[in-house]
């Protein structure tokens, strides 16, 4: 009896240690998200709930954010591991904070393109970017698309304009009822947003900024210079785990939604779906992205857009593109030849 006891003790004490083992050996990632749990945060959300963090032997924590500014300051304050936020926020933050010590670095570009446009009401006469000169604009001041509009207004030639200034939730609401001539926004977030205040889609003049001479890079995926340093093996399982739940994503966004709201249980289905379908359509499977490789960047689009956001952000120091990305841990390109090829339209549709 003594034997058997002593046997089972001894087994028991091996599962702790195999479990203990097991433990130390998976890699804890605090991750922080640009915005709200809405369609995009899906890409990250999935490969969480698929347990492809897990399979990596990653434990990713996913939180939501309020914006690019904030997910790049906790990131750079050790707060969180790695984040998401807007490159144009990252190199902001890096011009500014010259002498700051834990610079976050983006590690792999997600939107390759921008979703900042400007949007109005068709009825307002606005068709081009030179419509705009002498207009008044709204938006948020730390709005991405409005920080960014002098780098747009450069680029076509656009007139000066008036700005006001409001809170996120009264964007749409104050275009709709006539405050304002156009705002500034992300696409897929203010769209969505005009569409429930009752404005209808076709109703809309959208001038995304990729579309008129502005090739801004979007949000990317950042990390501490400390993880990159004393855990590279972890980081590439991150960014090889998320491209294999990215690939499910873009393949089937309706089904990703459902990962969306298991984190946020009153989010609107069909509403988050079609975001997270714009957002797949106009910055993530862009013809710039698939020309890339997604992921990916082209370095002579990465100098410039470091010089046009000193000069529209007015950051205390240039911006250096050189420090700002790190491609090295990203998967091997055949992985990342996830882009699908974009259906023709039907000849009916073209004509």
């Amino acid at each position: 009896m003594k034997k058997r006891t002593l046997l089972q003790t001894t087994l028991a004490l091996a599962g702790l240690l195999s479990l203990g083992l097991a433990q130390a050996q998976t890699t804890p990632i605090k991750f922080q998200l640009d915005w709200r749990f809405e369609g995009p945060a899906a890409l990250f959300l999935t490969p969480a709930a698929k347990g492809y963090f897990k399979d990596a032997k990653l434990d990713v924590t996913v939180d939501a954010g309020n914006g690019s500014g904030g997910a790049v300051t906790r990131v750079a304050s050790g707060t969180y591991d790695m984040g998401f936020a807007d490159l144009a926020a990252l190199m902001e933050f890096h011009a500014n904070n010259p002498d700051a010590p834990n610079k976050p670095v983006a590690i792999m570009v997600v939107y390759n393109n921008t979703p900042a446009s400007v949007m109005a009401l068709k009825k307002t006469g606005i068709k081009t970017p030179a419509d705009l000169a002498g207009k008044k604009l709204g938006a948020p001041v730390f709005d991405a698309g409005r920080r960014a509009f002098p780098i747009f207004q450069k680029a076509n030639g656009i007139g000066a304009v008036t700005w006001t200034a409001m809170d996120p939730p009264l964007r749409e609401t104050m275009l709709a009822r006539g405050d304002v001539d156009a705002i500034t926004g992300f696409t897929f977030t203010s769209l969505l947003n005009l569409e429930a205040r009752g404005v209808k889609a076709e109703d809309v003049t959208i001038l995304p900024y990729a579309d008129f001479g502005v090739k801004l890079y979007g949000n990317v995926i950042i990390a501490t210079p400390k993880i990159l340093k004393e855990n590279p093996e972890a980081v590439k399982a991150f960014l090889a785990a998320f491209t294999k739940g990215a690939k499910d994503v873009i393949t089937n966004p309706a089904a990703a939604i459902e990962f969306v709201k298991q984190r946020d249980g009153i989010i609107n289905v069909a509403l988050e779906t079609r975001r997270l379908q714009l957002a797949i359509d106009t910055v993530i499977n862009s013809p710039d992205a698939r020309a890339e490789g997604f992921g990916q960047l082209n370095p002579g689009r990465l100098s410039l857009m470091a010089s046009q956001v000193s000069d529209a952000f007015g950051t205390k120091t240039r911006v250096n593109p050189d420090v700002i990305w790190n491609g090295s841990f990203l998967p091997a390109k055949a992985a990342l030849n996830i882009l699908p090829v974009p259906k023709a339209a039907p000849a009916a549709a073209k004509k």
